[in-house]
């Protein structure tokens, strides 16, 4: 029997499927959008709609103890079986897509060290030499995680302390090197020629993407040893990575000027640590970057596999997906999660593909669930009459509509194409009268309008 994971590990879990790739190219993106002053804004809207996502969390872990599963569970406890599948359909996709697009910046991360202008290897993680080794990536990872979550978790653990040494390294050199007078330059943006509430706004289509994975613990909550660690794991995580962040774009600004760090590459952490200790600087980032994507793209296979086994067992996925093997592992939800990933290995060889829209997409579905974590909570709080928790409860539900309306409405509709297979899926898994109860006129009403949207949605895709 798999062992049950402790704090240590669940806040690694968390920890590390939030910060992959997107730190180390932070600095640049960040300073390519927005002022000194619109940062400490964003960073203060983001930061404390994230905390109020993470408290409803950890509320509902306690209030609910008996919800496994989270973003799933949670969604259909307080929404119904169609809402509830919608919401892990989409979560599960966007690991999927997620796990793919890890898999291609390790190998382009990779051609740092076996390219040259004349003798391209890796390239951008899409020749077949790249496909070939995140295909052997792939069935590696999954491979340890069949040996049980628990072993997965422990290699995850080691991997999220390896990519918090260069970016502890990087912190401490960049206080070193800090001169106040360079931050306060342009403090406001004068020469980006927007308003800061503009500037704002743009920080927050970066700082929709570097929070996702807050749920990693809320998923994987049946295999937690005690239940109140995992709201616990969750706001340790999350305080832990808005620090990181704060500092990485702060600090950066402090070393080089905006204009100058708006323009350097990604991952530009590389650039600046370059600047700090020399020529070594690159070296040590980009093993630091392959090591983090690494220890992310554990982190989302344990959690994507996740939701089709505890959806499976509660009839929103085919039965089958419910299987485990002698060590605990979902193994029939994690064929098919890495499955589909070697799929999207090979149509990403055949298209030369670099990812970003479908990336952007799938990475769109997420959002809804994290609303309908903070509007499940109104829904339990409204019982309890207790004021403090349905504060947070608005608290994380008007983050996730601001998340909504930041990501802008073209994305969230073309994540429409994406829900239906994902319907007939819902419908085969419940034929012949498997579901506990039938779905209501409301539900299979909107069954119909979303096979119909799809439509002109993809129109719209592909126009």
């Amino acid at each position: 029997m798999d062992k049950k994971l402790g704090l240590t590990a669940l806040t690694a879990l968390v920890l590390s499927s939030m910060l992959g790739a997107g730190v180390f190219s932070l600095p640049q993106n960040m300073a390519a959008v927005a002022s000194p002053a619109a940062l400490l804004i964003g960073w203060l809207i983001t930061g404390t709609g994230i905390i109020f996502l993470a408290l409803a969390m950890l509320l509902l872990t306690r209030l609910k103890p008996e919800l496994d599963g989270g973003i799933f569970t949670y969604a259909r406890a307080g929404f119904g079986d169609l809402v509830g599948f919608c919401s892990a359909w989409g979560y599960w996709l966007c690991a999927v897509i997620a796990n793919v697009s890890y898999l291609v910046i390790v190998f382009s991360a990779l051609s740092f060290f076996t390219d040259s202008p004349g003798h391209v290897v890796f390239g951008d993680g899409n020749t077949w030499q790249a496909i070939l080794g995140a295909s052997i990536l792939l069935w590696l990872v999954h491979w340890l995680v069949l040996r049980g979550v628990q072993t997965a978790a422990s290699i995850n653990l080691v991997a999220t302390l390896g990519k918090l040494l260069p970016l502890g390294l990087f912190v401490l050199l960049a206080i070193a090197a800090f001169n106040l007078d360079r931050f306060k330059f342009d403090f406001t943006g004068v020469a980006l020629g927007k308003p800061v509430w503009e500037q704002v706004k743009q920080t927050m289509l970066i700082t929709l993407w570097v929070f996702i994975g807050v749920e990693g613990a809320v998923v994987v909550s049946a295999r937690a040893r005690q239940k109140k660690d995992v709201g616990r794991a969750t706001l340790l995580a999350v305080i832990a990575a808005l620090c990181v962040y704060l500092l990485v774009t702060l600090l950066s600004l402090g070393i080089v000027p905006r204009a100058e760090l708006a323009e350097m590459r990604n991952p530009s952490m590389a650039g600046l640590m370059t600047r700090l200790i020399g020529s070594w600087g690159d070296v040590v980032i980009a093993v630091g970057l392959i090591v983090s994507v690494c220890g992310a793209y554990l982190s989302w296979t344990i959690m994507a596999a996740e939701v089709p086994f505890i959806a499976a067992q509660q009839g929103a996925f085919p039965r089958s997906l419910s299987k485990q093997n002698d060590r605990s592992a979902p193994s029939a939800s994690l064929w098919l999660t890495n499955g589909s990933v070697q799929l999207c290995l090979i149509l990403i060889w055949l298209t030369h593909s670099d990812y970003n829209t479908l990336l952007t997409i799938a990475s769109e579905m997420i959002l809804v669930p994290y609303f309908l974590v903070g509007a499940y909570l109104y829904q339990v709080s409204r019982k309890l009459n207790k004021p403090g928790i349905t504060l947070v409860a608005l608290g994380a539900c008007a983050y996730g509509l601001w998340l909504l309306y930041a990501s802008g409405p073209l994305h969230l509709l073309l994540s429409v194409v994406l829900y239906a297979p994902g319907l007939l899926l819902f419908l085969f898994a419940r034929r012949g009268g498997r579901a506990a109860q039938r779905l209501s006129r409301m539900e299979c009403s909107s069954i119909v309008m979303l096979m119909v949207a799809a439509v002109p949605a993809l129109w719209v895709l592909v126009k």
